[in-house]
C-alpha cells in the first residue's frame, strides 16, 4: 500500500489517523507501564501510599522504581534509613597486589553508627567499577547499633595487568542505599612480577640484617697474646772466663 504524505492527505486523514493510531498504542503500552510502577511502588511501600503520591514520586524519577523509593525515604521518612560506617578496609595480599586469573578473598569491617538495629534484608551491593565476578548482592546481617562485622566476598582477579576499582554500598530491601561508600583500588600484576618482588624484599631483608657478635679467628691459637703463666726462655749471656790470666788478653 502507497502512503502519501502530502497535504492533501491531511484532509482525507489517510496517514494522519495512521500515525495518531500508533501514538495511542505507544501511549497505552505506556500507561500500562506506568500503573505497574505504581503498583510495585505501592507494594514496597505499603498500602499508606496512595495512588497520586506514588506517580508522584515516580514522575519526579523519571518513573525509575528504585529512584523513587530512594527519594520517598529521603522526603517523606528520612529517620528510617539505617546507618554505616566502614571502618577498615582489608587489601587482599600483600597492600592490595593481585596476580592476574587468582581467586581471592576482600574483606571491609563495617559498623552500625545508627541509634536502631539494622532491617531484614539489607545487602552489600556492587554499584560500579570491577565486580571481579563477584555476586551482584552479598547478604549482611542484622546488626545492633555500635555492633562490628566483616564482610568477605570472593572474587577472581582478570586476566590483564593493571589498577581495577570496584565499588559498593549497603542497600535496604526496597532498595535505598545508605551509609559509607565502600571504593577498593586492587593492584594485578603478572606471576613473575610478584616473584621478582619478593626476592628483592628477601634481598633487602639479608642487607638489613646485623653482622655477627664475635668475629671468628681462622688462624686458631697462632696469634694468641702469650699470658703471664707463660714461661719466657732466653738464651743466657756469656760471663768472662775466671781460669783465663790476665796476661793472655791482648792490650791495644
Amino acid at each position: 500500500m502507497d502512503v502519501d504524505n502530502g497535504p492533501e492527505n491531511q484532509t482525507t486523514g489517510g496517514p494522519v489517523e495512521l500515525e495518531q493510531s500508533l501514538l495511542q498504542q505507544f501511549s497505552c503500552l505506556g500507561t500500562t507501564d506506568r500503573d505497574e510502577l505504581i503498583k510495585q511502588l505501592q507494594r514496597l511501600l505499603g498500602s499508606s501510599l496512595n495512588w497520586e503520591t506514588a506517580a508522584f514520586f515516580l514522575d519526579m524519577n523519571n518513573w525509575n522504581l528504585q529512584a523513587a523509593i530512594c527519594s520517598y525515604f529521603d522526603i517523606e521518612a528520612p529517620g528510617q534509613l539505617p546507618s554505616m560506617g566502614l571502618v577498615v578496609d582489608y587489601p587482599p595480599g600483600e597492600a592490595g597486589v593481585v596476580p592476574v586469573n587468582t581467586r581471592f578473598k576482600k574483606t571491609w569491617e563495617i559498623q552500625n553508627t545508627g541509634q536502631e538495629r539494622w532491617p531484614m534484608g539489607c545487602v552489600l551491593q556492587n554499584t560500579g567499577g570491577e565486580r571481579f565476578q563477584a555476586d551482584h548482592r552479598v547478604p549482611v546481617a542484622r546488626l545492633m547499633p555500635g555492633e562490628v562485622a566483616q564482610i568477605s566476598v570472593d572474587m577472581l582477579s582478570p586476566y590483564e595487568t593493571g589498577m581495577y576499582q570496584s565499588k559498593w554500598r549497603m542497600c535496604t530491601e526496597q532498595g535505598c542505599y545508605f551509609g559509607d561508600s565502600i571504593v577498593s583500588i586492587i593492584s594485578v600484576v603478572d606471576q613473575e612480577s610478584i616473584q621478582l618482588s619478593e626476592q628483592l624484599q628477601t634481598h633487602l631483608t639479608d642487607l638489613g640484617r646485623s653482622p655477627p657478635s664475635a668475629a671468628v679467628n681462622p688462624f686458631g691459637n697462632a696469634l694468641r697474646s702469650p699470658s703471664q703463666n707463660d714461661s719466657i726462655q732466653t738464651s743466657p749471656t756469656p760471663t768472662p772466663n775466671a781460669s783465663t790470666p790476665d796476661s793472655d788478653i791482648n792490650m791495644c
